[in-house]
Order: structure tokens, then sequence, then C-alpha cells
């Protein structure tokens, strides 16, 4: 085969991988569509200074976070919406399909979800795995038929040195101040900012506001229109910072010195 053919047939299958269809969530299942929460943007896994900690936005709401002792974790994690590599540890939610997997990678060592599978109560987690700490603060969430699914969901909070971030998973509610002092100071934030599926922007701005995380980073939103909304009724409040990559490396010292929103390439 000449030079040309083989670009010419290595092209049409790169073009025929990024115009394949996405998965799709289940059928009737309002919201959350796994399409609009994709990305095929490049991905850095190169080792860590001992203070950092590096975060990838993989999608919609599964961030990878990486740690200096080289674990690995998912958030929301999935069957749309995956990292490149199998994580140590993933989190799960259950709002919606596209915040938890019905098939987990066996060689993820520990599974968390989000809610009580036996339905007995809350889901309680409290984990060290290496150099990482994570555990859970349960909210509600609304079901399908308008009611209440109490301590459905959890917010989960992953303590790394002397760095907290929370992700605050498929928000149905403002904060309270038990919530507030279970999730303890926040240090990087991160916010599903759609409005519909999750609490309105302005309930969202308000948890914002009371839990003062120095950086605030959006997600589950679906495509730039509403993150623009969000955008645009926060900016009265906090300066915004907008990143070509998907990827941020933070420490403690790298901290804005005020709150700020810090914008992710992703979906």
């Amino acid at each position: 085969m000449s030079d040309t053919l083989l670009r010419h047939g290595l092209a049409m299958l790169a073009t025929a991988f990024l115009l394949a269809p996405p998965a799709r969530s289940e059928t009737g299942e309002p919201g959350c569509r796994p399409e609009m929460a994709r990305s095929r943007l490049p991905i850095s896994l190169a080792n860590l200074g001992k203070d950092e900690v590096r975060l990838t936005f993989v999608g919609h709401a599964t961030f990878l976070i990486e740690t200096p002792g080289g674990v690995k974790v998912a958030t929301d994690y999935n069957d749309y919406v995956r990292p490149p590599v199998t994580p140590d540890i993933a989190t799960m939610n259950k709002a919606h399909s596209t915040h938890y997997s019905r098939a987990p990678d066996p060689a993820i060592k520990r599974v968390l979800p989000g809610w009580d599978q036996s339905g007995a109560g809350a889901a309680k987690h409290d984990v060290t795995f290496g150099d990482l700490r994570v555990r859970n603060v349960p909210t509600n969430i609304r079901t399908y038929s308008g009611g209440t699914d109490f301590d459905g969901n959890s917010m989960f909070v992953f303590e790394i040195g002397d760095l907290c971030i929370a992700h605050l998973g498929h928000l149905h509610h403002p904060l309270e101040p038990g919530h507030l002092r279970a999730l303890g100071r926040v240090d990087i934030v991160l916010f599903p900012v759609d409005g519909s599926y999750t609490l309105d922007q302005e309930g969202m701005m308000e948890v914002l506001k009371s839990l003062q995380a120095r950086a605030m980073i959006p997600m589950h939103f679906f495509g730039g229109g509403t993150l623009n909304r969000f955008l645009a009724r926060s900016q009265d409040f906090w300066p915004v910072e907008r990143r070509e990559q998907s990827q941020i490396l933070m420490s403690k010292a790298s901290l804005p010195a005020k709150p700020t929103i810090i914008v992710l390439q992703g979906y």
C-alpha cells in the first residue's frame, strides 16, 4: 500500500471514530443526555509534585482526581463518560444513569455509591487509600414522580495533603447548616450549573457563597449556553478564568487569592 493510500485510510478511520454515535441513556429517563457529556480532549498523566493535585474534567460530572502518591479517583463514574485510565476509587450517584455504572470495571479497588443500596438509610463512607481520604455527605434528590428520595445521593469530599476538594454531585437543594458543618473547609468545589435537573442557578450561587471555596469549577452543563448564563449571573460576585485545557494542577499555594470560577474545557 502506498503512503498516500495509507494516510487516506487512517484519515477515514479517524473521521468515523469522531462521528460515531455516543452511548444513549435509558429510554424515557428525564434529562442528563449522555451525548452532551463527552470530552475527547487529550489528557496527560505525568508525575505530580509532592504538593500538587491534578484535576481533569472528563465530561458531564466526571472528574479524574490524581494525588501525589499516584491514587486516581473518578467522580460520578458511569457507563458513558469514563476517564482514560482505571481509577483506584470510583464515586457514584444515582439521579441519572450518567452518574453511576451498572458494571464498574472490576479492577477498581473501591466503588463508593452515594446512596445506601440496601435502602436502610444514608450511605456512609470514610475511606483512606494511600495519600487520599474520601468521605461523603448525604443529600436528598427529587424522584421522577415529584417526591423526595431522602439521602438518595451524596456530595463527596476528597482530602489530599492540605487540600480539600468537594464534588457536589447531582445536588437538588440548598445546603443547610448541617451540610456545611459536615463538608468543613472547602478549597476547591466542583459544582453543577445546568439549573434545571439539579439546583436552580440562583440557588447554586447561594451554595457557592456559603462555601467560599477559593477555586470553583463548574460541571454538568449542556453546551456553552447554559454555562454562559450562569457566568452572566455570577459575574458581579466572582472573577472568571477560562482555561484552554481540560486539566489543571492545583496546590494550596496556587489557589486563587479570592474565590474564583475556573472554567475547564469539556462538556
